[in-house]
């Protein structure tokens, strides 16, 4: 049995994801509600995301649970627009959210700034205390993800797609939706638990693969695709299952890898057709998806709602892509060429 000094600090930290997401959704309860006080829904026209890396595949979650659940339109901004260009641009009656674990990018503080002189309301949620970022947003959300050490963000993007998930439920009063996000802590407990041993071996063994994933669960597939990158030095593109099936298909060969997240909402029906038809084409498809035990299919925690169930599949996902890297001979912890806090201008 494994102990802590037999494992790396990118499964250490991930596996302190669930007391921290707990501790997040009670420290910042009082928050959140300020900021529903504060900014009221009918007075928000159009949300904006600014993030890069990790930060920006939890934006892409934040953009379908947004316009999902609150009706509201949600564009990312490239961090150059404000921190390089500075043009004028109509964000009056707007939500700027910037999400970086450090708070301290230069083009990300740059640009935040940019848009609070253009009329928007900043929020930033921030992992680091006392950051930048602290000094110009209207409101910070604690991420509470502590100390992270390892290059490879876990906890902290858990923790990022929580916060996101904390705003929602308090604007819309889905009773259901927050119920669930108050549970999410012991689901993703019950995540840690799951056995996906059967796909790690074949990923392990390939140095080009795909990752599918739509609707809310494409940001996740984002950011699966980086961290096989990032860890495994394996060529990950993630793709949503609606493209998939044009351009990209042409790289689909006999016995080719294909890791597919499919939350049980109205997107998992066209999901399944299109993994049968990847399936005839002779790849090796692993699908984390509810149901019955079949080959291929990664279990999944249960009775979650849909659109809080791709945070349980990343963080399964973080331990086994932990394992993958291990078995291809690196360290996760430090990859090759990168650094924690990378101070784009």
């Amino acid at each position: 049995m494994k102990t802590n000094l037999d494992k790396t600090l990118m499964e250490i930290e991930a596996r302190q994801a669930p007391p921290a997401v707990k501790q997040q959704l009670q420290l910042n309860k009082a928050l959140v509600q300020q900021l529903a006080q504060k900014v009221p829904l009918d007075s928000i026209n159009l949300i904006v995301t600014c993030a890069r890396g990790s930060s920006d595949h939890a934006a892409a979650y934040a953009k379908y649970l947004f316009e999902l659940m609150l009706g509201i339109p949600v564009v990312s901004i490239g961090p150059s627009v404000g921190s390089i260009y500075k043009r004028p641009m109509k964000l009056k009656n707007s939500l700027f959210i910037t999400i970086s674990q450090s708070g301290k990018s230069p083009d990300l503080v740059s640009c935040s700034e940019w848009a609070k002189s253009q009329g928007a309301f900043v929020i930033g949620l921030i992992n680091q205390p006392d950051s930048p970022m602290h000094k110009v947003a209207d409101v910070v959300l604690p991420l509470h993800a502590g100390s992270e050490k390892s290059v490879a963000a876990t906890k902290s993007y858990i923790s990022s797609l929580s916060a996101i998930a904390h705003i929602v439920s308090t604007y819309s009063d889905d009773l259901k939706f927050t119920e669930h996000l108050y549970q999410i802590p012991d689901k993703l407990t019950l995540a840690c638990q799951l056995d996906w041993s059967e796909a790690i071996t074949p990923l392990a063994a390939t140095d080009d693969l795909m990752v599918v994933g739509r609707g809310v669960g494409f940001g996740i597939a984002l950011e699966a695709a980086l961290k096989f990158k990032e860890t495994s030095s394996i060529h990950a593109e993630a793709f949503s299952s609606a493209e998939l099936m044009h351009g990209p298909l042409a790289l689909v060969r006999k016995r080719y890898p294909i890791l597919a997240f499919s939350q049980d909402d109205e997107t998992g029906k066209g999901l399944d057709e299109i993994v049968v038809g990847l399936k005839e084409k002779g790849a090796r498809v692993y699908i984390a998806q509810t149901g019955k035990p079949e080959k291929g299919r990664l279990p999944v925690v249960e009775n979650v709602h849909p659109f809080l169930a791709p945070i349980t599949f990343i963080q399964r996902f973080y331990l086994m892509v932990n394992e993958i890297s291990l078995a291809r001979g690196f360290n996760p912890d430090k990859p090759e060429h990168l650094k924690k806090v990378t101070e784009t201008k």
